[in-house]
């Protein structure tokens, strides 16, 4: 990659809410490493390409340490800083907890929790020493409330979100900016994935995501706390 332009990173951005972010870097201006472990990451890519952006993919699993690693080592690779990193993969478990195989809970939150914590443990530094960044987390409206039927989604936002407010005072004075996005019901494969098809929210209506990543960049490039993405309905959504 070339160093002609801004550099963002996209986590989660085969689909849904990660891929329209990534749109709304390289639309704006700056090239863009795109992170996902399915098959629709190179589609994705082809398609934002289209943008005039140098778009690179890094397939990876984020859920684990290694997959984590690979992608920092691939953004090291380009040899440019990160002006602005996305945090927007993640998970959800529908149904009763106690019916959930505690091995998808451990990945949930590897997932929406642990990726979350290890890039930013490793991007943040050099944000810092330079005096200069934008870091976005992807939180969820679900983040407000205790989620009976998506326990541990709707905890893990509401880590997410802490985590951001949290970081966002400890880095006030260093140049660096961290904002939280919330969606609502977002028309994404989220629900199918997650098991919660027969849910009273999955037959609510739902935000485009496109409008929730506009709101989400917006708020970024503005250096906002956070904002509530889309239409704002309340609900368990990413």
């Amino acid at each position: 990659m070339t160093d002609s332009k801004p550099l963002a990173v996209v986590t989660g951005a085969s689909s849904g809410i990660g891929r329209e972010l990534a749109r709304q870097f390289a639309t704006n201006g700056f090239d863009v490493v795109v992170a996902a472990e399915d098959d629709e990451l190179a589609a994705a890519a082809r398609d934002l390409a289209a943008t005039g952006a140098e778009i690179q993919p890094v397939r990876a699993d984020l859920a684990t340490f290694a997959g984590v690693e690979h992608l920092l080592e691939a953004i090291t690779a380009t040899g440019r800083e990160v002006d602005a990193v996305a945090l927007n993969a993640g998970v959800g478990n529908g149904g009763a907890f106690i019916d959930v195989p505690l091995a998808d809970e451990e990945r949930l939150i590897n997932l929406n929790i642990g990726s979350t914590v290890h890039l930013a443990k490793r991007i943040l530094p050099d944000m810092v020493r330079r005096g200069a960044g934008r870091v976005l987390f992807t939180s969820s409206v679900a983040s407000q409330l205790p989620g009976p039927y998506y326990a541990t989604y709707a905890a893990s936002k509401a880590f997410v979100q802490s985590f951001a407010q949290a970081l966002r005072y400890e880095l006030k004075d260093s140049g660096v900016t961290v904002t939280a996005l919330l969606p609502g019901p977002t028309d994404t494969e989220f629900f199918e994935r997650a098991g919660l098809e027969g849910t009273p929210v999955n037959s609510s209506a739902k935000d485009d995501p496109a409008d929730v990543a506009r709101d989400g960049f917006e708020a970024l490039m503005a250096g906002k706390s956070q904002v509530v993405g889309g239409s704002g309905v309340s609900g368990c959504a990413r």
